[in-house]
């Protein structure tokens, strides 16, 4: 969407307002992906927008996205939703990105929200007569008012017939004069908190379409804390420092002290195993209370190990110095009775001098 031809797609035309109402979000977080910010501002409209004292809407996001450096992978115009079409466009578009006629109905409902421009779409008006709330007004609409086309010089469009002041677009239409799509309205226009519902599911999924499986809206919620953690690790491993700060920009507070199950080895552990002295230096700094971090730095895994006993023996002199520099205690002893200089003697006695 920062690229062309995405961004000078028809059927996204308007959206640079938005793009750059969010800009100075990014420039205040430059650590968080555009792609999370976008997707978060989405699902926080959705929320915000619902007024209803009876039904809540949460919008399960997770982060983790990345950017595109340029446009190398921006599809072709003419994948989005084409309003002028009907039922069978609708399957064509929302199949393809692994949606059922369940789903195509619910996020249809997000017209409840806002209005056609002509100067961007061509087609006039808006869906409900509270355009900036988030209901089910849009199905009971389509179901309770008789719609007839539009007498205009503009494309096809319905308007309802007693005040002529709302409109439907042709894919609206297709929902109820599609047999399989019908029953999914007659639903949602009766029952505003399954519609309220199964939106944020569909929605969910969309904003996670094609991403890690980290931003998938079906992480376990119940496992939320554990998994975020051991993700944090995982990139720590890796050495995949920007991975790191993504997981940690969304405001949540990561514990960096969190061990594996079993091993009990730490970020800092697999960061000094694999010699990834960028990521040690990072959380060195953002560990700022000075006895939390002289705990991080002399915590043991399940072998007695400490994150200097994996430096040593593997020869990683930077993370070694790090370390060292940091108030590691030379003087521990792991469960096969080495001490961190014992481990770097095999192999990497250059370094021994550094652990006396």
């Amino acid at each position: 969407m920062r690229f062309e031809p995405e961004s000078t797609d028809g059927a996204n035309a308007g959206l640079g307002i938005m793009r750059d109402i969010l800009a100075p979000v990014k420039e205040a977080h430059p650590d968080v992906s555009t792609a999370d910010i976008w997707t978060l501002a989405g699902a926080q409209a959705i929320q915000l927008t619902n007024f209803s004292t009876d039904v809540s809407i949460d919008v399960p996001h997770n982060v983790g996205r990345t950017d595109a450096a340029d446009n190398a992978t921006c599809p072709m115009n003419g994948r989005l939703p084409d309003a002028s079409q009907g039922a069978a466009h609708l399957r064509d578009v929302f199949y393809r990105m692994g949606f059922d006629d369940k789903e195509i109905v619910v996020l249809s409902g997000a017209h409840t929200l806002g209005r056609c421009h002509v100067t961007r779409s061509g087609f006039d008006g808006p869906w409900t007569h509270n355009p900036l709330e988030f209901d089910n007004s849009y199905f009971v609409n389509l179901l309770s008012l008789k719609w007839v086309p539009r007498d205009w010089d503009g494309p096809l469009q319905y308007s309802d017939a007693e005040s002529g002041e709302l409109m439907m677009l042709p894919t609206d239409i297709a929902l109820i004069e599609d047999e399989a799509f019908l029953p999914f309205v007659k639903v949602y226009a009766v029952d505003n908190a399954q519609f309220c519902e199964d939106f944020s599911a569909a929605f969910a999924k969309l904003l996670a379409l094609g991403c890690p499986a980290h931003c998938q809206p079906s992480l376990d919620t119940a496992e939320e804390e554990k998994d975020f953690d051991a993700a944090f690790r995982e990139h720590a491993m890796h050495g995949s420092l920007e991975r790191m700060k993504e997981l940690t920009s969304g405001g949540k507070a990561v514990d960096y002290a969190s061990k594996d199950e079993g091993s009990g080895r730490t970020a800092l552990h697999k960061a000094a195993f694999w010699g990834h002295a960028h990521v040690i230096q990072y959380l060195l700094e953002v560990v700022t209370d000075e006895d939390a971090k002289l705990a991080l730095v002399n915590a043991l895994d399940s072998q007695g190990d400490a994150a200097l006993h994996d430096a040593a023996r593997f020869g990683h002199k930077e993370c070694v110095e790090l370390l060292c520099g940091a108030g590691a205690d030379l003087s521990i002893v792991n469960t096969k009775g080495k001490t961190a200089k014992d481990e770097a003697s095999v192999s990497h006695a250059e370094l021994c001098g550094l652990l006396e």
